[in-house]
C-alpha cells in the first residue's frame, strides 16, 4: 500500500497541518489551503481567500511559464453549498481562474503529505518538476514541538529543460484580520524573511485578536508587503500581472489601514542548470493568544445547562490563553523559531514517520494507525494556558461537537498516552482535580474555563472505571510513583463509588462485583442489570486498583479489590454467557425495576420511568437484552493493552470475538436496516454496535446508535481480535473502516463518528500493541515483545522517556532508542528464534545479564540513548 491518491480520490483530502492543541490547515488533495481551524475553533469548509503558491520559470529577460501550486479541481465546480456561492462558479478566491497545473498526485503518510504537480506531457507543460512536502513537527515525548502553531512547506523545483533557468517560488498570505484594519510588515530576522500580519482593529486582550505569519530562509527574496488596493477582483489581476512580469517580484506598501482584502507575497528567486534541483522553505504560521468558551455564550456544543457562566461562578474569568501564546510572543516569533530550529524538527518528525511505517504490520493497519493520529492535529484537542490537554470529542462545522474531554469516549484512545505521555497525565490530573466529587463520583465533562462546579449529570460507569484503570497505565508507562502517590486518595475513593452508599445508581451497593444498578455509559443512554460490557469495565478497574494499591503499600485496599474483582468474575462468566457471547441480564418486560433508579434526569429529559418504558410497546427501552454488542468485552480489551492479566475467562473472551465478527461484521451494508447515523453504507463493509443472531429476542427500540458502525468501536474489536490471534478477522473489520475513507468519499485523515476528527478513532493506535505483543512496566523498568506473526518483525515502541523501535530477526534481537533515552532492568522476548541463553551489547560494550525463557535480566541498570541499540544474539535450544 503506496498512500498514494489521484483523480478522484484526491476529492474529499484535507491533510490537517498544525500543533497539538493549536489549530490547523488543511491540504487538499489538489494543492490547496483548506479549512483554517486557527481562530480557536472548528471551521470546516473555510479559506482565506487568495492565500496560494505559485511558480514562474523565465529565461533571458523572457517569462516562459507561471503557474499557480495547484492542480484541476474534480468537485463543486458550481460552487459550494451555502447561500452566497452555489450557483456563482468556483469563488474566484480559490484562483483556479489563474493558469494551473493539470493534475497533482498525493502521497500521505501522517505527519508528511507529498505533493507532485504534473501536467500530463502535454505540449505547454510548465518547463520543470515541482513538488511539495508538508508537515507540522510531530515528534512523540516531545510535546511542545508538536505543538507549534504553524504549517511547513518544502517545494521543490527541478529543472528539466536543456538550459539555463531562473525559477521564482512566492508565497501569498491573506490578512484576515485587514477587512477591520490590518497591517502588513517585512523583515529580516537574521536569515529569515519575514512577511508580519498584524491585527490594528482589536485590543491584544480581544478574543478576536491575533496575526499570521508567512516566512522562508532563501537566500535570495523579493517582498510585495500589500497587492494592489481595489474593488471588484483589481488586486487579483493586478497581482498576476505583477507576478508574471519579467524580473524580481516589486514591492507595494500602504501606510494606512484600509478596510480590504489586504494580500502580501514572498517570492524566492532561484538559478537552475539542466538537471539542477533546489528546495524552499516556507512557514505559515499563527498567533489567536486568547480563548474562551464561546459554546456556553452561543449556547452551542453541548453544555446540557441552561445556566448561563456570569450566574454560576462570576469569581472565574471567561478567559484563557493558548498554551502557545505562553511560548512565542507572535506568529513571526514562531516562524522564526521553525525556520532556525528545522532540520531538528524535520529529522525528529521523519524518525518517528520511517519507525511507523518500517513496522511489520499489514499496510491496512498501519494505515488506520497512522491516519487516526491526525486527530491530535485538529481542532478536537486544545492545550490549556499551563499546556494541560483538554478534548472535545470531535468537531462540527464551527464548533466542537460534545464538550470536556468526555471520559468515555477518550477512554478508548491509546495514541496520546504512548507517543505523548505527558499530555495525558494532564487529562488525569485534570479529571481529578476539577470532575472528582466529594462522594467519589466523577463528572464525565471537564468544564471551561477551569474552576467551574463540576457537571451536574449522573457519573458514566464506562468512564469512571477507564479513568481508574488509565491512571494505572500511566503509571506504568512513566514509572512515576509519586505521581500515583498523589493521585492515590481519590482514585481510590472513584473506585469505592461503585459501592458508595451516595451513589445514588447504586452500581454494587454489596460489593459483590457485579453492577447491577443504573449504568449511564458512551451510547448515552443507561443500562439496567449486569451486563458484560460495563461489567468488564468495572472487573478492570478492580484489578487496576489492587495493582496501584500494591504499588503505594495500601495492603488493606488491594486484599479487598481483588477479593471484589474474583467474586465479580466468577458471577459474571457463570451468568452472562450464553455458550456463544456474553450478554445483558434483563427482564425487558419487568416496568418495576425502574422504580427503584428513579432519581436524577436522564439525557433525553425526565425521569427513568419516563425515558425508559414504553406503555405501548411493554418493555424497557435501550437496552441489549440478548443483542451480541460490540464491547461486550471491553474492559478484557483494555486489560490486554494495559498488562492487567485476564478479566474473563480467554476461552469465553475468544468465543465472543468470533461472535462478533459472526453477527456485526457485515461484508456489505447493501440492505442493513439503519434508522441511526449513516457512517457507511451500500456495499461499504462495517461492524454493527450491537446484532441479534436468529433465535435471540430483539427489543423494540434497541440500545442507541446498535445499527450504527462507528470506528472507534470498531477498531477496539478489530485490535482485541489481533490480540487473540484473530488475524485475518480483526483485519476484515479495519478494512472495513479505512476503505471507506478513500479520499473519494471521506478524507482519509477525518474519520467521523459524533462530528469530524473524532477522538474515539485513536483507539486504532492499540494495533501498534497487538501485532508486537509490547507489555511494559516503567515502574519495574520492564518492557517485552511478543509479536502474533511469525517471521522477521520490527516495530515502533513510544513510553514517557523515548521512541525507538525493536527488530527481531531469527536469534537476532536489537531494542534502538531513536529518541531520548530508556532504562531497563528486564527485557522480555517471546518469538521463534529467541530461545536459549544470549550475548547482550550496547552499541558495542559488553552488558552483563541473566537469561531465562526469553527474559534478559540485566545485573545494573541499563540506560539507553538516542542512537545507541541493545542487541541480543540467542544461541538457541
Amino acid at each position: 500500500m503506496a498512500f498514494i491518491y489521484e483523480g478522484n480520490k484526491r476529492r474529499a483530502i484535507s491533510f490537517p497541518l498544525g500543533g497539538i492543541g493549536s489549530g490547523c490547515i488543511g491540504l487538499s488533495g489538489y494543492g490547496q489551503l483548506v479549512d483554517w481551524e486557527i481562530f480557536n475553533r472548528p471551521n470546516k469548509g473555510s479559506s482565506n481567500g487568495m492565500t496560494h503558491f505559485a511558480v514562474k520559470a523565465e529565461a533571458d529577460g523572457e517569462v516562459l511559464d507561471a503557474r499557480v501550486l495547484h492542480a484541476d479541481i474534480e468537485k463543486d465546480c458550481a460552487g459550494s453549498f451555502s447561500e452566497q456561492n452555489f450557483g456563482h462558479g468556483v469563488p474566484r478566491t480559490a484562483l483556479m481562474g489563474l493558469p494551473h497545473f493539470r493534475s497533482s498526485v498525493f502521497r500521505g503518510a501522517f505527519p508528511f503529505a507529498q505533493i507532485d504537480f504534473d501536467d500530463g506531457g502535454a505540449a505547454d507543460s510548465f518547463p520543470g518538476k515541482v513538488s511539495l512536502e508538508a508537515f507540522n513537527p510531530f515528534i512523540p515525548t516531545n510535546e511542545d514541538d508538536s505543538s507549534l502553531p504553524a504549517a511547513f512547506f518544502t517545494y521543490t523545483v527541478e529543472n528539466t529543460t536543456n538550459r539555463t533557468l531562473t525559477y521564482t517560488l512566492a508565497g501569498s498570505l491573506k490578512n484576515p484580520f485587514s477587512e477591520k484594519g490590518g497591517e502588513n510588515r517585512y523583515e529580516q530576522r537574521g536569515g529569515c524573511h519575514v512577511l508580519h500580519l498584524c491585527d490594528r482593529a482589536h485590543a491584544p486582550e480581544d478574543f478576536a485578536y491575533g496575526d499570521l505569519t508567512l516566512a522562508t530562509d532563501a537566500g535570495q527574496v523579493d517582498c510585495q508587503e500589500y497587492w494592489f488596493r481595489g474593488v471588484w477582483f483589481d488586486h487579483i489581476g493586478v497581482f498576476w500581472k505583477n507576478f508574471t512580469a519579467p524580473g524580481p517580484l516589486k514591492n507595494r506598501r500602504y501606510e494606512q489601514t484600509a478596510p480590504a482584502d489586504d494580500v502580501g507575497t514572498l517570492a524566492a528567486r532561484m538559478t537552475l542548470k539542466p538537471g539542477e534541483k533546489r528546495a524552499v522553505r516556507f512557514i505559515i504560521s499563527w498567533n489567536l493568544p486568547n480563548n474562551h468558551n464561546y459554546w456556553l455564550e452561543e449556547n452551542g456544543g453541548v453544555p446540557y445547562t441552561e445556566r448561563d457562566f456570569a450566574r454560576e461562578n462570576s469569581a472565574f474569568k471567561n478567559a484563557w490563553r493558548n498554551y502557545y501564546a505562553t511560548l512565542f510572543a507572535d506568529s513571526a516569533a514562531t516562524a522564526v523559531y521553525g525556520l532556525e530550529n528545522w532540520a531538528r524538527l524535520y529529522e525528529g518528525t521523519k524518525l518517528y514517520q520511517e519507525a511507523l511505517f518500517g513496522s511489520t504490520l499489514p499496510p491496512e493497519a498501519l494505515d488506520a494507525v497512522s491516519s487516526s493520529v491526525s486527530v491530535l492535529k485538529s481542532p478536537t484537542v486544545l492545550r490549556l494556558e499551563d499546556g494541560s490537554l483538554y478534548g472535545w470529542e470531535g468537531c462540527n462545522a464551527a464548533t466542537g461537537s460534545c464538550e470536556g474531554s468526555c471520559t468515555h469516549v477518550w477512554a478508548y484512545t491509546y495514541a496520546m498516552c504512548f507517543l505523548f505521555p505527558r499530555l495525558e497525565r494532564s487529562m488525569r490530573n485534570l479529571e481529578y482535580e476539577y470532575d472528582y466529587k466529594p462522594d467519589g463520583g466523577l463528572a464525565f465533562r471537564l468544564m471551561l474555563p477551569l474552576g467551574r462546579e463540576p457537571w451536574g449529570f449522573r457519573p458514566c460507569a464506562d468512564g469512571q472505571f477507564a479513568t481508574i484503570f488509565k491512571t494505572y497505565r500511566e503509571y506504568k508507562i512513566c514509572g512515576d510513583a509519586d505521581w500515583l502517590r498523589a493521585k492515590w486518595p481519590r482514585v481510590k475513593r472513584s473506585l469505592e463509588y461503585a459501592w458508595s452508599p451516595e451513589n445514588y445508581d447504586a452500581w454494587d451497593p454489596q460489593q459483590t462485583g457485579v453492577l447491577s444498578g443504573r449504568q449511564h455509559h458512551t451510547l448515552d443512554m443507561e443500562l439496567f442489570g449486569p451486563n458484560s460490557w460495563l461489567e468488564s469495565m468495572y472487573l478492570a478497574a478492580l484489578k487496576a486498583g489492587a495493582e496501584m494499591a500494591a504499588v503505594v503499600n495500601d495492603s488493606e485496599s488491594e486484599a479487598r479489590f481483588r477479593a471484589v474483582f474474583e467474586k465479580g468474575k466468577a458471577w459474571s462468566e457463570e451468568h452472562l454467557f450464553n455458550g456463544e457471547y456474553f450478554f445483558q441480564q434483563i427482564d425487558l418486560t419487568d416496568k418495576e425495576q425502574l422504580l427503584q433508579y428513579n432519581q436524577g434526569d436522564t439525557i433525553v429529559g425526565g425521569d427513568a420511568l419516563g425515558a425508559y418504558w414504553s406503555d405501548e410497546l411493554g418493555e424497557v427501552k435501550y437496552q441489549v437484552g440478548e443483542g451480541c454488542a460490540i464491547d461486550q468485552v471491553l474492559g478484557q480489551w483494555h486489560a490486554n493493552v494495559i498488562g492487567l492479566g485476564e478479566v474473563l475467562d480467554r476461552g469465553k473472551v475468544r468465543s465472543a470475538l468470533r461472535s462478533i465478527y459472526r453477527y456485526n461484521y457485515k461484508p456489505s451494508l447493501r440492505g442493513h436496516v439503519n434508522p441511526c447515523r449513516v457512517y457507511g453504507l451500500d456495499d461499504e463493509s462495517g461492524t454493527l454496535i450491537c446484532a441479534y443472531p436468529e433465535g435471540r429476542r430483539e427489543p423494540v427500540i434497541p440500545v442507541p446508535y446498535a445499527q450504527e458502525t462507528m470506528h472507534g468501536f470498531e477498531y477496539q474489536a478489530a485490535v482485541h481480535m489481533v490480540q487473540e490471534g484473530m488475524l485475518e478477522e480483526g483485519l476484515d473489520l479495519i478494512r472495513g473502516v479505512r476503505e471507506r475513507y478513500d479520499g473519494e468519499k471521506r478524507n482519509p485523515w477525518n474519520e467521523i463518528e459524533c462530528g469530524s476528527n473524532y477522538a474515539r478513532s485513536m483507539a486504532s493506535f492499540a494495533l501498534l500493541q497487538a501485532y508486537s505483543g509490547m507489555t511494559f512496566d516503567m515502574g519495574r523498568r520492564c518492557l517485552g515483545f511478543a509479536p502474533v506473526v511469525e517471521g522477521d518483525f520490527t516495530c515502533l515502541w513510544s513510553l514517557d522517556s523515548g521512541f525507538g523501535v525493536v527488530e527481531l530477526q531469527g536469534s537476532h534481537a536489537v531494542l534502538r532508542v531513536l529518541y531520548g533515552s530508556l532504562t531497563l532492568e528486564r527485557l522480555a522476548l517471546t518469538h521463534p528464534g529467541l530461545e536459549g541463553s544470549a550475548s547482550v551489547a550496547l552499541s558495542g560494550r559488553p552488558v552483563d545479564c541473566r537469561t531465562a525463557d526469553g527474559v534478559l535480566a540485566f545485573t545494573e541498570p541499563v540506560r539507553i540513548e538516542a542512537g545507541e541499540a541493545l542487541e541480543a544474539v540467542f544461541a538457541g535450544i
